[in-house]
């Protein structure tokens, strides 16, 4: 007779802190088998990149080093879902399958449904404990804050070890090499590494140190890079919980620090869960404009303009240095995230579905809901928002007015004063010769006259935002 088992499915939540499904399984009484199943249809899938399969081998290698003073480990096995609870059933009989909702996009909620449909069909009970305060099937937002604060505020949730029972050894063993497993190590690399650990180093950092920082710095590109917080990849690969950020955040207002800062952080924090649940009731947003109104409005794909924009070489310092620096770290700003992706769509005036994946790609904390949220909303697409036709000029005067991070990310401007260097088309031919500086060779010239496509660009957006209205 089969030994009766719970698999525990780690999704986006790579924690054993503050891990509702995880309290879940282990109140069922009966043995664990943790999962984490990279599935080949994630590996092809043009949102993820190998940043993203590295942060994610990381959290897996860390929570194992926290498994192993419980004598278990995750099965990190390449399988499909389905294909992969048919071998273990062929081991074991599994009475629940228990893992945190997730909030993804079209090819995991069509996999979700797979899932949902193999279990009672073979006799499966499914649990699956919200997700960071995401109610799952809301119909009306309009209560949505109350119940996110309702959701922060609760205790922390601690699972008791002393309830937890594992499958033996020799089982797991057994069961392991059914599978086609992956290996947690990762080479060198220079992005922020994934991990409970590596989360705790981040969160410690910026409340005890540069949280002091962060509404100064928040929106500059420079600046933010130290001053943010930088925990938007261990929230989104779920190292670390909302809950937990927020209450960490309460610690600081009753000490009565950085008060400006905390709240900033905190009003990001809720509009990051809002993102989500937007995304969840509006799932279409990852294909076509959110309003109706918008979906008929023509933008021709010009592939010549989308190339340069994905190489950092439109001419416009500020949004070649934000796509570079984007490419080879992972991370960005708020502000500059919104201006070259507002860049993109208004004065490019192209549709954000021929650059989400690519964009994704670059984003080590991708989460679908946010990140198609921000397309939309920076795209103009959401009518009861205010529509942000960015000016990179203006926002490099008033973000990086001595060029510094745009002469770090465009070396080939580093030698000219800042003024030019914001705006190389103001060289002179003078300017040239004593710069050895030749717009046009060394760094291009301007893609389109931002003046004029802006103008285009309202022109354009205005009549689907009044009949929205």
């Amino acid at each position: 007779m089969k030994k009766e088992v719970t698999v525990f499915w780690f999704k986006r939540d790579l924690r054993i802190e503050d891990n509702e499904a995880l309290i879940e399984a282990i109140s069922l009484g009966k043995p664990i088998l943790f999962v984490y199943f990279l599935e080949p249809s994630l590996l092809v899938d043009p949102h993820y990149s190998l940043r993203h399969f590295q942060f994610i081998k990381e959290s897996l290698a860390d929570l194992n080093r926290q498994f192993d003073q419980l004598s278990t480990s995750v099965l990190c096995i390449q399988e499909e879902v389905v294909d992969g609870l048919k071998k273990i059933l062929d081991c074991f009989t599994v009475t629940h399958l228990v893992s945190t909702q997730e909030i993804g996009l079209a090819f995991t909620f069509k996999r979700d449904r797979e899932v949902s449909a193999f279990c009672p069909e073979n006799n499966i009970e499914w649990l699956q404990p919200q997700y960071n305060g995401i109610l799952r099937g809301l119909k009306d937002r309009r209560n949505w804050v109350k119940n996110w604060k309702e959701y922060v505020v609760r205790p922390i949730v601690q699972p008791d070890f002393r309830n937890l029972f594992t499958i033996s050894k020799q089982d797991f063993e057994a069961i392991e090499s059914r599978f086609e497993t992956f290996s947690t190590k990762t080479n060198a690399h220079h992005f922020q590494r994934g991990g409970r650990t590596e989360a705790e180093k981040w969160v410690k950092s910026f409340f005890t140190e540069r949280v002091d920082l962060f509404a100064e710095g928040v929106s500059s590109p420079l600046l933010s890079r130290t001053a943010c917080s930088r925990l938007s990849p261990y929230i989104a690969w779920g190292n670390v919980s909302i809950r937990e950020i927020y209450k960490q955040s309460e610690l600081i207002k009753s000490e009565d620090r950085a008060k400006k800062g905390i709240k900033i952080f905190v009003a990001r924090l809720r509009l990051q869960s809002y993102f989500i649940q937007k995304f969840e009731s509006q799932h279409d947003m990852e294909f076509r404009a959110a309003v109706p109104a918008f979906r008929e409005l023509n933008q021709p794909k010009n592939s010549h303009f989308i190339d340069a924009w994905k190489a950092g070489k439109t001419g416009y310092p500020l949004v070649d240095a934000s796509i570079r620096c984007i490419v080879e770290t992972g991370y960005l700003n708020f502000r500059m995230r919104s201006l070259i992706i507002s860049f993109y769509a208004h004065h490019l005036f192209q549709h954000f579905r021929h650059i989400s994946a690519w964009l994704a790609q670059t984003f080590l904390d991708f989460e679908p809901g946010i990140h198609y949220g921000q397309l939309q909303m920076q795209s103009g697409f959401t009518a009861n928002d205010v529509l942000r036709i960015y000016n990179p000029t203006k926002n490099a005067y008033e973000h990086d007015k001595d060029a510094e991070f745009i002469k770090m990310w465009l070396p080939e401007l580093k030698d000219l004063p800042a003024k030019l260097a914001i705006e190389p088309w103001l060289l002179t031919p003078m300017d040239e010769i004593f710069y050895n500086f030749k717009l046009g060779d060394d760094y291009p010239k301007p893609i389109v006259d931002i003046e004029i496509t802006r103008a285009i660009a309202m022109e354009k957006l205005f009549a689907p935002r009044k009949k929205s209205n």
